[in-house]
């Protein structure tokens, strides 16, 4: 006896309309997009900690013009423990909503980032404007990473 296959079972990976998981899976999962989801975590653990071992160092991205630098490296440090936590611990159905909160996190650190490029501050190793400025070009993918590891994107479409 043949019966038809579901569109979503036999729709090609990276064709249009597939969210490269399996069909009926969770927002999020899939073997590319968990280990996606925990190495972000792992920056972000790993950047978190930092901010409190080696606070110093992560005054070079705090703006001129922010005030009280030292809050600002100790809270956004607790931010990305936190956020770290929430990719590897959030149930399925609240990926989406985490990726989005990540992405807006790298998207609202980035003027430290610029800061830094423009200052011409050297920290991190980023002791060269050119490395500086490739460490600028790379956080569109922090954010993109963010949003297709958990899910984000796949679950907006879904609501278009």
């Amino acid at each position: 006896m043949n019966t038809p296959a579901t569109p979503a079972a036999t729709t090609p990976r990276g064709s249009p309309g597939s969210s490269g998981r399996p069909a009926g899976g969770p927002p999020g999962s899939g073997l590319a997009r968990t280990l996606v989801r925990w190495a972000l975590a792992v920056l972000l653990a790993t950047a978190g900690v930092g901010h409190f071992a080696s606070a110093e160092a992560f005054r070079a991205q705090v703006p001129p013009w922010m005030p009280w630098p030292e809050a600002v490296i100790a809270v956004s440090g607790v931010i990305e423990l936190v956020l770290a936590g929430a990719l590897v611990l959030a149930p399925a159905r609240l990926r989406p909503v985490v990726g989005w909160v990540v992405a807006a996190f790298f998207v609202a650190i980035f003027p430290g980032n610029i800061s830094q490029y423009v200052t011409g501050t050297a920290a991190f190793g980023l002791d060269s404007d050119a490395a500086r400025l490739a460490r600028l070009a790379f956080q569109p993918v922090l954010v993109a990473a963010a949003l297709w590891s958990t899910g984000a994107w796949a679950a907006w479409r879904r609501r278009r």
